[in-house]
């Protein structure tokens, strides 16, 4: 594992990690975080494909483990931004490094989100999806939509205007985000549009994506329904050719998935998954 940084275009310094394999097999696999999540959390699943012969990056997002300033109030990011400026700038180094390779790219959560804010996802074969849908509140169930309009309609943004960031690690939600984040979340959860409400307001290149996808979805995922992964894949990514793939909470040793534990290391049986489909 070796420790990199890469200057995004507005001179941001991301902190990334590169798995690299004892013996190549010539494919190299980008890993997006989720919301919040630091980096770490993909370590072992990244060591686990680097023992197979892929070259795997992970990286955080501005405002997030690593890449974190010293002073997260009214701290400049947004996850547009991570999409067309971070993501930005680890495609740029992937191409810059790793050329003739064959490229794929997980998104785990938002990190499949951010896709359509950077071009240079045409350079994938293929993507997978981990954990990912359009959030919108009402493809929610009905305990988690009232969760959703509590936390992101009134203590989200009444946290975040007294902060200047989201506390988000008060509420289980990960590592604390900074204020744009927040209200990007927001955004997800509460606007209809979902992630084409913040593609919107940005450069999209989301319809001229067409490769194949594997979309993976876990039982036990209380903030994911079948509704909005099928909305993400219709309305927001329509030209992508997804297989989609329910794991079952019998499938885990542990009996748990959720939304981030497919990533720990007590799930890696779960992780031929994915392998299987790269290889």
């Amino acid at each position: 594992m070796e420790n990199v940084l890469i200057t995004t275009q507005d001179n941001t310094v991301i902190t990334a990690h590169l798995f690299l394999p004892e013996h190549s097999n010539g494919k190299f696999l980008l890993i997006n975080s989720a919301t919040g999540v630091r980096q770490q959390v993909y370590f072992s699943f990244a060591r686990y494909f680097a023992e197979n012969g892929f070259t795997v990056i992970t990286y955080d997002y501005r405002g997030i483990g690593l890449s974190k300033p010293k002073k997260m109030k009214n701290f400049k990011a947004s996850m547009r931004i991570w999409g067309s400026k971070d993501f930005k700038a680890i495609t740029e180094y992937s191409k810059l490094h790793f050329n003739g390779y064959k490229k794929y790219c997980l998104g785990h959560s938002v990190g499949a989100l951010i896709l359509g804010m950077n071009k240079d996802s045409e350079i994938f074969e293929q993507f997978v999806f981990v954990g990912t849908q359009n959030a919108f509140v009402g493809n929610l169930k009905f305990r988690t939509k009232i969760e959703a309009y509590l936390g992101f309609g009134i203590v989200q943004p009444l946290t975040t205007s007294l902060l200047g960031y989201f506390p988000a690690h008060w509420f289980g939600l990960g590592e604390s985000l900074p204020k744009n984040c927040a209200y990007d979340w927001r955004t997800l959860i509460l606007n209809r549009k979902s992630t084409n409400g913040l593609l919107d307001k940005i450069d999209d290149y989301s319809k001229i994506l067409s490769q194949k996808v594997l979309v993976i979805r876990a039982e036990d995922d209380v903030w994911l329904t079948e509704k909005g992964v099928k909305s993400l894949l219709n309305d927001t990514y329509p030209n992508l050719k997804p297989v989609y793939r329910l794991i079952k909470i019998s499938e885990s040793d542990k009996g748990e998935i959720g939304h981030i534990n497919f990533f720990r290391s007590y799930n890696k049986k779960l992780w031929n998954i994915i392998l299987n489909e790269l290889i």
